[in-house]
């Protein structure tokens, strides 16, 4: 698809703080690609992420080089041959199917054959903290339907404890972020399990995940850091029972689509997850979502301010992006 390519870098802040097993942010910075052709704009979002080594910086000049490739008309299938998964390939995947669709006069949902998107619980994240602050966050937010705890390590049964006792009729996921270890594995998930947690996700280190085969997992687990595109799913189900697709690893809607539908060969449920950023790195996921068992897109709800148009939450609803936003 030709046009010209532009890049640009965007800061969101945080309503308050955000914490988790590795740190504390403050602001969401975010990656957007837009593909102008002159009566139609295409855009993407994303989020480098530390984890897996990519900056804001990197990311930005990786999706910049390819300037020329898209003036000269680029497909999403050459696309995926020039950028491995990850986060700039996200943003010009998601670019490229929202200006198909603006070109065509469609919808992406329809483009990509996902009928009569609807409405989603979405999960709401309570930040990491003492038992006590967690207890508190948990109250405040006991009238969402589907509660995320990001734990970290010791006191992670207070912690989800004293979640339960705060939101005692909702639905609880709990998110480690690689932060237990073999030594506290059962215990915890244990304790989980007596909280009623429904999944947890990826409570070991990616590299140190095999005593996931060996032992009793009680409740779903999740893998997240261990898992990116398709070809890291082979295998997983030995350790993991479900995953969680999100664009920024997977590369793109076009891989995270075709995730979602290999998924179930490997005997794997489905989450849908995001990172911190606004309404448009959602959207793309809430069409992503339309199958799966869990889903957690509140990123913009975590954000100061997002932008506008936005996705319509409501309750405890994410509703499908519409045409001013995204696809």
């Amino acid at each position: 698809m030709k046009g010209d390519l532009t890049v640009t870098i965007e800061s969101w802040p945080i309503a308050g703080g955000f914490t988790i097993s590795r740190g504390t942010k403050t602001e969401a910075v975010v990656v957007v690609a837009e593909i102008h052709t002159g009566a139609h704009r295409g855009r993407g979002e994303c989020v480098p992420y530390a984890r897996y080594g990519e900056t804001v910086e990197g990311i930005r000049d990786d999706i910049a080089k390819l300037a020329d490739r898209v003036s000269h008309g680029l497909t999403r299938g050459e696309l995926a041959t020039l950028m491995p998964a990850g986060a700039a390939r996200n943003a010009l995947d998601c670019a490229l199917w929202d200006l198909e669709a603006r070109e065509k006069g469609k919808s992406v949902a329809s483009l990509a054959g996902i009928d009569d998107p609807k409405p989603l619980v979405t999960a709401y994240t309570l930040s990491l903290g003492t038992p006590e602050s967690m207890l508190e966050a948990a109250r405040k937010a006991a009238h969402r339907e589907l509660l995320k705890v990001k734990l970290g390590g010791d006191g992670d049964a207070e912690r989800i404890a004293a979640v339960r006792e705060g939101a005692p009729n909702a639905r609880l996921i709990v998110d480690a972020n690689e932060g237990w270890s073999t030594a506290n594995i059962e215990p915890l998930l244990a304790a989980c399990a007596r909280a009623g947690v429904e999944l947890v996700e990826q409570p070991l280190p990616a590299d140190a995940d095999e005593v996931l085969a060996d032992i009793e997992r009680p409740i779903t687990v999740c893998a997240d850091e261990s898992v990116h595109d398709r070809a890291s799913l082979t295998g997983l189900s030995a350790r993991y029972d479900a995953i969680n697709i999100k664009l920024d690893k997977a590369g793109g809607f076009t891989e995270a689509l075709a995730m979602s539908k290999a998924a179930s060969s490997e005997g794997l449920k489905v989450m849908v997850g995001c990172m911190l950023a606004t309404s448009l790195a959602m959207a793309p996921a809430v069409l992503i979502a339309q199958g799966a068992e869990w889903v957690d897109l509140d990123g913009p709800l975590l954000l100061a301010r997002d932008r506008q148009p936005g996705l319509r939450y409501e309750g405890s609803s994410v509703y499908p992006p519409d045409g001013d936003l995204w696809g």
